[in-house]
């Protein structure tokens, strides 16, 4: 039942139980209307069927809109042995989820907390964060996945976070197997974020000239590799002898590590000619001034997409458009796996091996083309479309 939708047609029943804080209104016109109500806040209407994908989704915005978690149940202790009392336990006494970056633990715990309030069944009164963690078969974890099919990308993350819950739950002793295991990843259609050209990069230049901030930025990112979140901290400190030395902030707490990377020419010119810039931080959002700070990851990102428009470049173009661009050169000039790995700090190689592989399929299509040549081709008498022989011809 939606807007619109008379509160006395007998064909039409609510669900015996609405998500918590939520509440139904009858208005003038005899329409039901469901409202979520929280203390000390103003009402907001949630559209859509109780508990169709529509109502859960606008339900959640409205609970973050209002400073709370999916379903905000905190204030109540969990059942021993449900899915959300195990993922309590995770969010306090795993290792690894506090050793994440604050951002990460953070999206990791929304995307949790998020499927506490999904009902075990459409239209159930039963939601999955008192299920029995022991009932949580493949088959069930299949069912939080697919409620987000409509975003596979969000979808896949409910997939990798539930797998960290049982791979810990498995650590405690709690579960012997991980289900979600083999709870398979959807296919999201994408190829990720857009990797630069060069017509883009050149376009961008001649936007915004050497000496600029917004040219540095520019620089720092391609020639450095280097994501959003670091790049916002790189500053005159970091470098020493012509080199950039830096710990990524991505891992920092679980696994720091420090990449060594040559200033490459270019680059030391764009910063050498770049006269205002932050003390510790090459971006500053005042630069020159005593007011003067580094970016925040997403300042830098509002920024930077501010400077692509003025460049008149689509919204494709993002800051890890730019470090994908520096691993396509890297690659399709020769670097090695290793090399790749060295550059941009991955610690596994599979990424370095998808760049690798991009460049060699590249380079081999280039050579193989000037193949298709019908004045070199050995069966200048053979029509085109038609068999090189009969069965007879083969076996003279």
């Amino acid at each position: 039942m939606g807007a619109g939708t008379p509160a006395s047609d007998p064909g039409v029943r609510m669900p015996r139980k609405l998500p918590p804080y939520c509440s139904e209104d009858v208005d003038r016109y005899g329409n039901v209307r469901v409202y979520l109500r929280r203390p000390g806040r103003r009402k907001v209407r949630i559209p859509g069927v109780p508990w169709s994908t529509e109502f859960m989704d606008a339900y959640r915005l409205a609970l973050e809109a209002s400073g709370s978690t999916a379903a905000d149940q905190r204030g109540r202790q969990p059942a021993k042995d449900t899915w959300r009392w195990l993922c309590v336990r995770y969010f306090e006494q795993c290792a690894d989820f506090r050793d994440l970056d604050p951002a990460t633990r953070r999206a990791r715990r929304r995307t949790l907390e998020d499927t506490f309030s999904e009902p075990v069944r459409p239209g159930s009164a039963d939601t999955f964060a008192d299920f029995p963690v022991k009932r949580l078969t493949a088959k069930a974890l299949a069912v939080l996945r697919d409620r987000k099919r409509a975003t596979p990308a969000a979808a896949n993350a409910r997939v990798k976070a539930i797998r960290a819950v049982f791979r810990f739950a498995i650590a405690d002793e709690i579960v012997e197997t991980n289900p979600a295991e083999s709870v398979a990843y959807l296919n999201t259609g994408s190829l990720g974020h857009h990797t630069w050209t060069v017509e883009e990069v050149r376009q961008y230049e001649a936007h915004h000239p050497v000496g600029t901030m917004a040219r540095l930025a520019l620089a720092l990112l391609l020639y450095t590799g280097v994501r959003r979140s670091d790049v916002v901290q790189l500053g005159r400190q970091h470098v020493s002898g012509g080199w950039l030395r830096f710990t990524p902030k991505k891992g920092s707490r679980r696994a720091p590590k420090t990449i060594e990377i040559p200033v490459l020419d270019e680059l030391a010119r764009v910063i050498e000619a770049t006269p205002a810039t932050g003390r510790l931080a090459f971006l500053a959002t005042r630069p020159g001034s005593k007011s003067s700070k580094p970016y925040t990851s997403q300042g830098f990102a509002n920024r930077f997409r501010a400077w692509c428009d003025e460049a008149g470049l689509p919204q494709h173009c993002t800051p890890h458009g730019l470090r994908k661009a520096g691993a396509t050169l890297a690659a399709e000039n020769g670097a090695s796996e290793l090399q790749l790995m060295a550059i941009f700090g991955w610690s596994d190689p599979k990424m370095a091996a998808h760049y690798t592989r991009q460049a060699r399929r590249k380079k081999m299509a280039a050579e193989a083309m000037g193949l298709i040549d019908l004045g070199r081709s050995e069966y200048k008498d053979v029509p085109l479309g038609r068999s090189s022989g009969t069965k007879s011809q083969k076996r003279q």
